[in-house]
């Protein structure tokens, strides 16, 4: 039998502090980050406040805990995504990897809009990420970056490239996924692949 290296109550520790970011990302696809409460997860565990502060310090350490996360879950996804693949299947050509990253970006965002958002929407009031979480998301600029590089030298620089794919992608997700084009006679994927085509032209 495997050795897990851990005891019982770590890893009673471990599923609890699980469950009550479950609890979490549930609250924050209810009503928002900004009103999350971790008195409310107590009751909903059948936990006293003080029970469950022994977890988690507060709302900021929880806060940064679910946005370690995300930040985990999308530079992660996008490596996977930039690692070599056979040059069969089209990825060696000039923009296949740039495309595929911002294709892996609208289905990680699409999978979850409530961690895209509290990445990437209106800062939660009050909430100061420390300095691992920058260098967390700088980690998915320099796939992104590296990406860029791949490209012919005639076109524009790879960090001015990188800014326009960023701005301009996130701009049209933010909108598809706050609803902003519900109504609209058009297909957010095909504007999506439009501003993707778009941006790797020369």
């Amino acid at each position: 039998m495997a050795d897990t290296g851990t005891t019982p109550r770590e890893r009673y520790r471990t599923q609890v502090r699980a469950e009550i970011k479950q609890r979490a990302w549930e609250q924050i696809a209810a009503a928002g980050a900004s009103a999350l409460s971790l008195n409310a997860i107590a009751k909903q565990m059948g936990m006293s406040g003080p029970a469950l502060y022994r977890y988690f310090a507060g709302r900021d350490e929880l806060i940064t805990e679910l946005i370690r996360d995300a930040y985990r879950s999308l530079a992660d996804t996008f490596r996977a995504t930039a690692a070599p693949q056979s040059p069969a299947d089209g990825s060696g050509a000039p923009g296949a990897h740039l495309a595929a990253l911002a294709h892996t970006l609208r289905d990680w965002a699409l999978d979850d809009p409530q961690r895209y958002f509290l990445i990437y929407g209106t800062p939660v009031p009050g909430y100061h990420a420390p300095d691992d979480i920058t260098t967390i998301a700088s980690e998915i600029m320099a796939t992104l970056l590296e990406a860029c590089a791949t490209l012919p030298s005639d076109g524009p620089a790879p960090f001015r490239r990188a800014m326009a794919f960023w701005t301009r992608l996130h701009g049209v997700l933010s909108l598809e996924l706050a609803g902003h084009f519900t109504g609209m006679d058009l297909d957010p994927a095909q504007l999506y692949a439009g501003e993707v085509d778009a941006l790797l032209r020369p």
